[in-house]
């Protein structure tokens, strides 16, 4: 791994160890993680931080992904049996929640799509 990582994976811990601070101080049940990715999507709407300053580790990190999603996987199998009386009602709600998560991510890039377009973003 190039050296060109080692400052972009630090930028990104550290916004993670603020998450993890700010998850211990904030009695509200967000996992730190989230916090912490607010934390980075305001640095880089405020121009504290640039893109290109995580771009490369980020990139790595997002193509490591769906290794993450093996062992969840591995584990919805272990509990079928708890699971299979109530495959519909789940595979419902999974489709629900999808279209509504596509929805929503739909409206929102209209609407920065827009805000990008009149010239004020």
């Amino acid at each position: 791994m190039p050296m060109k990582y080692l400052p972009q994976f630090c930028i990104i811990l550290g916004f993670t160890l603020a998450g993890e601070v700010l998850q211990r101080i904030i009695p509200l049940p967000i996992p730190a993680a989230v916090y912490g990715l607010v934390l980075l999507f305001l640095a880089l709407c405020l121009k504290l931080v640039k893109a290109t300053q995580v771009k490369d580790a980020g990139s790595f990190l997002t193509s490591l992904l769906p290794l993450l999603f093996v062992s969840p996987t591995v584990g919805i199998l272990d509990c079928w049996t708890l699971i299979q009386p109530r495959i519909l009602t789940i595979a419902l709600l999974l489709i629900a929640s999808t279209c509504l998560v596509f929805g929503i991510g739909g409206l929102v890039t209209q609407a920065l799509g827009k805000k990008e377009g009149d010239g004020n973003g």
